[in-house]
């Protein structure tokens, strides 16, 4: 059964990215030796769109994206964008270490918890049908 999603960026310069992420982003981690720092997500989500050109994105979202700008840019991190309104969501660019530009978007759209999946719903359907 798959427990999550692992996504990898790759630079020439791992050990400011990491230091960024741990620093300014805050998530936590674990040191898994000699500086390879894994950091944990509280949430991870995985969207399929269509393109002409087959490539990969990294987003991060928010509740509140004028709030998390804010904190962001005080702890000194660059936004490459302002924040413009996409139908979907409110998006902006930010610049991590090594030249990695990443999105940061506030959904308008409500997200489903893990405990409200469809596989977890349709298994407690199933163990109410059959108490009855």
């Amino acid at each position: 059964m798959i427990k999550g999603l692992h996504a990898l960026l790759y630079t020439p310069k791992p050990e400011e990215l990491r230091a960024f992420i741990r620093d300014k982003l805050r998530f936590p981690f674990t040191d898994t030796g000699e500086g390879w720092l894994i950091f944990d997500m509280p949430e991870a989500d995985l969207g399929c769109h269509p393109s002409v050109r087959v490539f990969h994105s990294i987003s991060f979202y928010c509740d509140n994206i004028q709030k998390t700008v804010e904190e962001m840019k005080s702890r000194g991190v660059e936004f490459t964008s302002g924040i413009s309104d996409e139908g979907w969501g409110l998006l902006t660019h930010f610049r991590m270490p090594g030249d990695v530009e990443v999105e940061l978007y506030e959904p308008k759209y409500e997200k489903r918890t893990r405990s409200k999946s469809r596989r977890v719903h349709v298994m407690q359907k199933r163990k109410t049908k059959t108490r009855k």
